[in-house]
């Protein structure tokens, strides 16, 4: 069997291959715009995030907060002398 190679088929091949290199620099782009759509949104939450925690420590600067925690009961005192 003989393989001809024409002129048309040599462009239709082409045109597949630099449609399809379009295509995927396409979704490239598009995942790349993802990526920062992204990123910027998880920093404007950090942002905010920052600024709630400013606002709480300036709202309760200079208060006095006592912090009690029920777990630790088995607490021994151990700074003491026998005295004999």
């Amino acid at each position: 069997m003989v393989a001809e190679a024409s002129f048309i088929g040599l462009i239709k091949t082409t045109l597949i291959i630099v449609g399809g290199m379009v295509v995927l620099k396409f979704i490239g782009q598009l995942m790349i715009t993802k990526r920062n759509i992204n990123e910027q949104n998880r920093m404007r939450q950090a942002e905010f995030h920052l600024k709630k925690e400013k606002e709480h420590y300036e709202k309760n600067k200079g208060k006095i907060s006592i912090l009690r925690k029920d777990t630790i009961r088995n607490v021994q005192d151990v700074d003491f002398e026998d005295i004999s």
